[in-house]
C-alpha cells in the first residue's frame, strides 16, 4: 500500500494526551515507530512514571536516560528508522539541571540523598512539570554542539492525561508565582516559544464514547485559549463494522426475521434452540445501539476541527507486532 502525506512535515514534537482508558500511551508508540522510517531517529518520551513503554515493547525498566528502544516501520525504501526511549524522572531532572547551571557535581547528590531533591520536586508542581518537560525540550532543540548526543528527527511524548495536559505544557504560567527572573525562568519562556510553535503538534486520543468525546472537545478548548497547537484526533479502539446498513436498521428496530437466523443456523450446521435464537438477536440489537452510540460521536468528533485518525480494536490486545500494526494504519492515513 503506497504511504499517505504526511499530514505533520514541520512537526519536530509530538505530544500525545488523552483521557485514562483511551490508550494514549499505545498510539504514542504507534506513532513513534511510524515516525521512525528512512534511517531516521525517533525519541519516544513518558513522563508519569509507570514505565509504561517498558512494558509495552516487553524490555527491562528503564533507567533515566536515553536507551536505543527497537528499529521503526520501514519506509517506502524499505529501510526502517531506530525508536530510542527516554524516562524521565523529575529529581533525576533536578540533579542534572543544578550539575549544569549551578554546578553542583556532588553537593547534588549529596542533596538527593537526604531526601532534599525529592521535596524540592514534590513542594512546587510548577517546577516538576518545567524539568520534565525541560528533558523533552532539550532532545527537541538538540543540535551538532551536543557532542556525542544523537540529533532526534521527531519527538514523541506520552504526555500526562487531558485534564492536566494545558497546566503541563503551559509552563511560564506554572511558575509566574515562583520564579520572576533567573535561569529557571528564562526556560521556562524559552521552551513555551517551542511549545506554541508550528514545531509542536498536540494530538488528542478518545474513544467513540459520550465522556472521552466530551473530554477531548474541553481539551482542544484549553489547549486553543493557551494558544498551544492542536494536532489531530485519533479515534482508537474502535470496533469491526462488519453488518450492513440495512442489517443495523433491523438489528435496532427488532425486525430482523427469526427464520432467517434459524436457517442460518442450519445451514451452519448448529441447532438454532430457542434461547440461541433470543440471545443472537438480543446481540445484535445490543450491537446496533452501541454502532448508533458511536456514529454520532463520530458526527462530533469531526466537528472539533483539525485531521482524524481511526485505529481499530485489535481482538488479541497489544503486543510489539500489534504497535507495528497500528503503526502501518496511522503512517498510510497519514498521520506519520
Amino acid at each position: 500500500m503506497s504511504e499517505a502525506a504526511n499530514d505533520w512535515p514541520k512537526v519536530r514534537l509530538h505530544v500525545v494526551t488523552g483521557k485514562g482508558g483511551t490508550g494514549k500511551s499505545t498510539v504514542a508508540a504507534a506513532l513513534a515507530l511510524a515516525l521512525a522510517d528512512r534511517g531516521k531517529n525517533v525519541l519516544l518520551c513518558e513522563v508519569e512514571g509507570r514505565q509504561g513503554i517498558a512494558r509495552m515493547f516487553d524490555v527491562d525498566p528503564l533507567p533515566p536516560e536515553e536507551r536505543r528502544l527497537t528499529t521503526g516501520l520501514p519506509g517506502a525504501d524499505g529501510r526502517p528508522g531506530v525508536v530510542h526511549a527516554l524516562h524521565i524522572e523529575a529529581e533525576a531532572a533536578l540533579l542534572e539541571y543544578l550539575s549544569l547551571y549551578y554546578k553542583l557535581g556532588r553537593a547534588g547528590r549529596a542533596l538527593d540523598r537526604f531526601g532534599v531533591i525529592e521535596f524540592a520536586t514534590t513542594i512546587a508542581p510548577g517546577v516538576r512539570d518545567v524539568l520534565l518537560t525541560g528533558k523533552v525540550f532539550e532532545a527537541v532543540q538538540r543540535n551538532t554542539r551536543n557532542k556525542g548526543a544523537i540529533q532526534y528527527d521527531a519527538v514523541v511524548l506520552d504526555a500526562p492525561p487531558t485534564g492536566r495536559i494545558t497546566q503541563f505544557l503551559n509552563v511560564s504560567n506554572e511558575l509566574a508565582g515562583l520564579a520572576k527572573v533567573g535561569p529557571i525562568k528564562s526556560q521556562s519562556d524559552t521552551m513555551m516559544t517551542l511549545f506554541r510553535s508550528p514545531r509542536t503538534a498536540v494530538h488528542l486520543v478518545t474513544v467513540l464514547e459520550e465522556m472521552p468525546v466530551q473530554e477531548t472537545a474541553d481539551g482542544i478548548a484549553e489547549l486553543r485559549s493557551a494558544d498551544l497547537p492542536v494536532g489531530g484526533i485519533v479515534v482508537n479502539l474502535v470496533r469491526p463494522q462488519d453488518l450492513s446498513a440495512d442489517d443495523l436498521a433491523r438489528s435496532h428496530s427488532g425486525t430482523i426475521d427469526r427464520s432467517e437466523v434459524e436457517a442460518d443456523l442450519e445451514y451452519a450446521g448448529i441447532a438454532p434452540g430457542p434461547a440461541l435464537v433470543d440471545g443472537l438477536l438480543s446481540e445484535a440489537h445490543d450491537h446496533a445501539e452501541r454502532r448508533a452510540l458511536e456514529d454520532s460521536q463520530r458526527v462530533l468528533v469531526g466537528g472539533l476541527g483539525g485531521p482524524t485518525y481511526e485505529l481499530p480494536r485489535l481482538p488479541l490486545g497489544v503486543d510489539l507486532g500489534a504497535l507495528y500494526e497500528l503503526a502501518a494504519s496511522l503512517r498510510d492515513q497519514g498521520m506519520a
